[in-house]
């Protein structure tokens, strides 16, 4: 490791003490700050991809969010991983999400009704599926619990 290296990791380390480093404190406080340690690096990979893979099941499976486990993947990789972060946020479908959550902590207008739409007949048609009461139970309490918090995200443009 020469000196100039050294420097700027200190540096890094510095700004990201107090504030966002340099070149990113233009866009928000979740910027990428990768960690120092490469063993906390690889663990954060490992559960960004955890997330990413459970958020891509989550299109498939009524029950599994997508959107959160693609801002929690996001979240993992600006901290574990320069490539897969910056990968995340130029894909066509994730990347406008995580912009939007990250920019304005909230939902556009539109999108609040559909997923509450969509949910509503996710979950309905699991629920008339299921013999089991008890199963019918868990999703409705499932469903109940999700459309809690969905309500409770504010909405950008009313």
């Amino acid at each position: 490791m020469n000196g100039s290296s050294f420097a700027d990791t200190r540096q890094t380390s510095d700004a990201t003490a107090g504030s966002a480093p340099l070149e990113q404190s233009s866009t928000s406080d979740n910027a990428l700050q990768l960690h120092d340690s490469p063993l906390v690096r690889a663990i954060f990979l490992v559960l960004g991809s955890l997330a990413l893979l459970l958020g891509v099941l989550g299109i498939f499976l009524p029950v599994l969010p997508t959107t959160p486990f693609v801002l929690l993947a996001a979240a993992c990789f600006a901290r574990g991983s320069e490539h897969l972060h910056n990968w995340l946020l130029a894909h066509r479908i994730a990347g406008p999400i995580i912009l939007e959550w990250r920019t304005h902590r909230s939902m556009p207008a539109g999108v609040k009704p559909w997923a509450f739409l969509l949910m509503g007949l996710s979950f309905g048609v699991s629920i008339l599926l299921m013999e089991s009461y008890w199963h019918r139970g868990m999703l409705a309490g499932i469903a109940i619990v999700l459309a809690f918090f969905l309500w409770r995200i504010p909405v950008r443009g009313e």
